[in-house]
């Protein structure tokens, strides 16, 4: 915790902008000091581009915040990894879906890492939440939300009362956009797939109903279910999920469990422009976060981001991303040490920048309390370095120019932005050790001390070590 602010009060005081209600609202969690956080992660078809990667620095930005403020967080961010456009890559490059998914996964683990965004306390997969997808399927059936027809099981979006409760939609006008959408099997063209029968070259998989594979909607649902305990604290993502995707998971994961709501707050960053337009790949506007890695722009990328809040749509700019860059070395550049012949000078000004510091302390809180407000709390930490960076020349030595300099860096890593360039690290002989660590983790993991084992899983993220889970086992890489 940076400066004199406790945790306690930093969580009562924070307020958090829920769609669902359409305010900001003082943050309550189910469970004290404890947070079930859920965020809808990439679908694996093709590399990632900026939009991904925006979405991911917003959700972990508010991640790293309450963790910030003291609270334990069990974040959760899924791949889908079987979807018709996952399918038809496949056999257009002549591999199978699991193989192309599994390289994408790779891939983006590798990338995303260089944004510095933490990794996910639980990265769950469709495919590998079959048993409790069809297991909520069943359930929806039985309480008549749901029924199978040709193989397929959809969900009866009139069976479920509150259905646009969180995007605002009437089912009743929805009715005339969905008539294009029919389809002999279903009893009404507003029901949406749970589960889709096989088609010849697709992968599938058994159920009561046939063989096949589950909607998109459900996975998102059986995993909050099977990872979160069925209701979580935040669910996130982008604007253009909330209908019908988390409108869909609403109504199925309410009707199946009888609890309401759902998800106690539902936050949503706004979307990514190129130049003042929609990204789109039917258009060629894609900028893939390869090409920033390539240029070395991550950080600057994230400084990017949180300039803007994260309700707001982002235009990105080369302009703008430039201009992103010019700023974060003027913030690295108030956090290096001072010089020999800097300590030389004791001029007495320290004081000012000690009031200064704690100002920008109090600031940066009071900004984050407010949903998360990146941009007033970044131009505190502006502001800050500006000053840190006119008195280097009169400040010297002196502890409260240092002071101020930690205060800067101490809260820039709260948002993400490291103000240093770290040491290059290699594993060498440590191998055994990171071994021995992956060992201990899993032990955790099996006595379900998730907190303990995704502070391993963290702590050996920023020492430049990368873990990867998969039903082998865990392996590690530098990043």
């Amino acid at each position: 915790m940076t400066g004199t602010a406790s945790a306690n009060s930093l969580q009562t005081g924070l307020r958090v902008y829920n769609t669902r209600t359409r305010r900001e609202e003082p943050f309550t969690t189910i469970e004290p000091g404890k947070v079930g956080f859920y965020v809808c992660g990439v679908t694996v078809y093709d590399s990632a581009h900026i939009g991904h990667g925006m979405s991911s620095i917003v959700f972990d930005t508010v991640r790293r915040y309450l963790m910030h403020i003291g609270y334990d967080v069990r974040y959760a961010q899924n791949f889908t990894d079987i979807d018709d456009k996952i399918i038809s890559r496949a056999n257009l490059e002549g591999k199978k879906p699991a193989a192309l998914a599994q390289c994408l996964i790779e891939e983006w683990d590798r990338e995303i890492a260089t944004f510095n965004v933490l990794p996910a306390t639980i990265t769950p997969r469709a495919t590998q939440e079959i048993p409790e997808i069809v297991r909520m399927i069943e359930g929806l059936i039985r309480s008549d939300h749901a029924y199978e027809s040709e193989g397929n099981v959809y969900f009866r979006v009139r069976s479920f009362p509150n259905y646009g409760k969180l995007s605002g939609r009437n089912v009743d006008d929805m009715r005339s956009g969905a008539l294009s959408d029919v389809t002999e099997s279903k009893a009404d063209p507003l029901d949406f797939a749970l589960w889709k029968s096989s088609k010849s070259g697709e992968p599938k998989w058994p159920s009561p109903w046939g063989e096949g594979r589950p909607g998109w909607h459900i996975e998102c649902s059986a995993m909050c279910t099977r990872h979160l305990n069925g209701v979580v604290d935040i669910h996130g993502g982008g604007r253009d999920l909330i209908f019908p995707h988390h409108e869909n998971e609403i109504a199925q994961s309410e009707a199946f469990s009888g609890e309401s709501p759902f998800a106690n707050f539902w936050l949503h960053n706004g979307m990514l422009q190129l130049n003042g337009e929609k990204m789109s790949k039917s258009i060629g506007n894609v900028v893939s976060l390869r090409s920033l890695i390539e240029r070395e722009r991550q950080r600057a990328f994230r400084l990017q981001v949180l300039q803007t809040h994260y309700r707001a749509p982002i235009n990105f700019t080369e302009a703008g991303l430039e201009a992103a860059a010019t700023g974060l070395e003027r913030l690295k550049a108030a956090a290096r040490p001072e010089s020999d012949s800097e300590n030389e000078s004791q001029v007495k000004s320290g004081s000012s920048l000690a009031n200064l510091a704690e100002a920008t302390n109090q600031r940066f809180h009071t900004a984050m309390n407010d949903d998360f407000d990146t941009p007033a709390a970044i131009a505190a930490l502006f502001e800050l370095a500006r000053s840190i960076n006119r008195l280097r020349p009169q400040s010297g030595g002196e502890s409260q120019f240092r002071a101020a300099q930690q205060t800067l860096i101490d809260l820039a890593s709260v948002l993400g932005l490291e103000l240093h360039d770290a040491p290059s690290r290699s594993a060498g002989d440590a191998g055994p050790l990171i071994d021995l660590l992956i060992e201990v983790r899993s032990l955790l993991r099996e006595s379900k001390q998730w907190d303990a084992a995704d502070h391993v899983r963290i702590g050996l993220h920023q020492l430049g070590i990368a873990l990867e889970d998969s039903p082998l086992g865990t392996t590690w890489k530098k990043i």
